[in-house]
């Protein structure tokens, strides 16, 4: 009895710290706040700011959701999602310019599915652990077509909810935030909704991060928690980030700027380790 008790003991800590390694994208994390709403506030305008100054009428923000501790190597963000500038209705019924954010976001109470859902920034920041974001400007001939296809039937089209953590952005069995947000850069490239195409220019043209966990945790993860998938990849996960989306754009000379922005530091340039 007693080993047994031990063994489990052990499968339950291996499973809390994979539960903490490979953080999900949902909406609020339902954690306590780390900051006060003013301050979210505030760097939600200042995110807001950085992106009017440059005219962007699309981009593409990561956010951290746990400490970087807790995080895989080369995973710096948990979340990314389009935003876009938008006039946005006031409570109050008046129309204001600002950017409006296109999410796929995780289901809280149903982990391995997804729904595409249209926030503002204060949404997208709320429950984060640092106020600190990754910030992708494409070029504007890939902003037009980013926009295009974000306002068209297209991107509820390409769209999957089966959810995974670790989705194989190489196929579209699952997927999660950052494989969606690849999915319609390819789209926006190559002008098309036809999936195989997308496929089949990511596995040619894109390289993503390769998940650095143990072959025991990985599979242990994948028997008790339902949004950690192994059955899309062939041997080793590899998922797409916030960085190598940011990687591949900057390589193909399709962004203008790459950039960190915090809410206590000057903004800088993005460096991928």
């Amino acid at each position: 009895m007693k080993s047994l008790k031990t063994a489990l003991m052990i499968i339950v800590c291996v499973f809390a710290a994979f539960n903490i390694a490979i953080a999900g994208s949902v909406q609020y994390s339902g954690s306590r706040a780390n900051f006060k709403s003013d301050e979210i506030i505030g760097f939600s305008k200042k995110i807001e700011k950085i992106l009017a100054e440059r005219a962007a009428a699309v981009a593409i923000v990561g956010r951290i959701g746990r400490p970087q501790s807790e995080l895989p190597p080369g995973i710096k963000y948990t979340h990314t999602a389009f935003w876009v500038y938008s006039r946005i209705q006031t409570p109050e019924g008046t129309m204001v310019p600002g950017y409006a954010v296109y999410n796929l976001y995780q289901r809280s109470d149903q982990p391995d599915r997804s729904d595409l859902i249209q926030d503002f920034p204060v949404d997208f920041m709320a429950g984060v652990y640092d106020l600190k974001v990754g910030i992708i400007v494409p070029r504007k001939a890939l902003q037009k077509r980013l926009l295009a296809v974000i306002s068209s039937d297209t991107y509820q089209r390409l769209h999957n909810p089966d959810y995974s953590a670790i989705a194989s952005p190489y196929n579209n069995r699952y997927q999660n935030c950052t494989e969606f947000v690849a999915n319609i850069i390819f789209a926006s490239i190559y002008k098309t909704d036809d999936m195989t195409h997308i496929k089949a220019t990511i596995s040619a043209w894109f390289e993503p991060q390769p998940i650095e966990a143990s072959q025991f945790k990985l599979t242990l993860g994948s028997l008790f928690m339902p949004d950690i998938k192994l059955d899309d990849h062939n041997d080793k996960p590899w998922t797409a980030t916030f960085s190598t989306i940011a990687e591949f754009l900057k390589a193909e000379n399709l962004a203008e700027e790459i950039l960190t922005a915090s809410s206590d530091e000057p903004i800088s340039s993005f460096r991928v380790e």
